[in-house]
């Protein structure tokens, strides 16, 4: 348990308070508190914890939880505290029409994402008992990758604070270089993840484009020697080192029927081969940006040409296969 001074142990107090006074059958009494919450507990003197409680009630009551003083037992100096659990709960979420369908536009976002699962689930619960059909959606399908291998790691080890180590690929440099790097911030910008943090090996800030990761990556264990400074702006930095597509190509793809929307907004020409496949000639893309929207489409897009487009899909796809082996069984 951490320090009783510190913002994490009077966060953890706090928490632990409410569940306590919220859950409670009848309001309960100081000393009764005292015993339940294990933070109060550990207070030697009564006087340190009476002043402990009194400020902790004036926090919940500042951030708006509706926190009872009733007098109970037979003396009427006898005190008890309660949480109303009607008067906790939120009121229901209702949402228009239009509202709904930008809420469930939100969660496709993450459809082929790591955090699909809860996305949909969210979306699940939102949509509860309304009649929200796939309508609003048609034509549009937002993406923001996250099928890179580094990308789930790398999240895990920006929300720990743990140093983590991989090798990285420069544009032009030929060659990849391993890099120790205590991670800040993981943020999407022009449909791209990248990892904002302290780079050991040259000990400054640094940004990397998750798509040219080569490697697996590694969490070393180490807790972060450089906390992240108050003014450090991931977008701003983020601009600054990568302010442009590296490379366009023109693109050929095959692309299932009824799929695909976004890449046919943009095709130059759509022709169709079959009952289930139509060719999409793309005129431009950043190849390693398309490389993270052709994967997210899964079976239902296939790279015909350039050879480079094709290899680099291949091998993400590979990739992701190899750091997922054992998660089925």
């Amino acid at each position: 348990m951490a320090a009783p001074n510190t913002p994490a142990a009077k966060t953890e107090r706090l928490l632990n308070l409410t569940m306590t006074l919220l859950y409670a059958r009848m309001p309960a009494p100081k000393q009764r508190i005292r015993q339940m919450v294990e933070a109060y507990r550990a207070i030697e003197s009564d006087e340190a914890f009476d002043r402990m409680f009194e400020r902790d009630k004036e926090d919940l009551r500042a951030m708006g939880i509706p926190l009872v003083t009733e007098d109970i037992g037979v003396f009427e100096d006898e005190q008890g505290y309660r949480i109303d659990r009607r008067d906790y709960a939120l009121p229901p979420v209702e949402l228009a029409a239009d509202e709904r369908a930008v809420v469930g536009l939100a969660s496709r976002v993450w459809a082929h994402a790591t955090m699909a699962g809860t996305a949909a689930t969210a979306w699940r619960k939102v949509a509860a008992g309304d009649e929200v059909g796939e309508d609003p959606f048609v034509g549009l399908e937002p993406q923001v990758g996250g099928t890179e291998p580094a990308f789930e790691p790398l999240k895990d080890a920006v929300l720990s604070s743990t140093a983590v180590r991989f090798d990285y690929a420069r544009p032009g440099t030929g060659g990849s270089r391993p890099r120790r790097v205590e991670p800040w911030y993981l943020t999407a910008w022009h449909g791209r993840w990248y990892l904002v943090g302290h780079d050991l090996d040259r000990e400054a800030a640094r940004v990397f484009r998750l798509s040219r990761i080569t490697s697996s990556v590694t969490v070393t264990g180490d807790a972060l020697t450089v906390p992240v400074p108050d003014d450090v702006d991931p977008v701003r930095m983020i601009a600054a080192t990568d302010p442009s597509p590296s490379e366009t190509v023109p693109a050929r793809l095959r692309v299932r029927v009824g799929t695909g929307h976004g890449l046919r907004r943009r095709a130059q020409e759509v022709v169709r081969v079959d009952d289930d496949w139509d060719r999409v000639d793309v005129p431009g893309a950043d190849l390693d940006g398309f490389v993270s929207e052709v994967v997210s489409h899964g079976g239902d897009v296939v790279v015909e040409e350039p050879s480079e487009l094709r290899e680099a899909v291949i091998g993400r796809l590979r990739a992701v296969a190899t750091a997922h082996e054992g998660s089925a069984r």
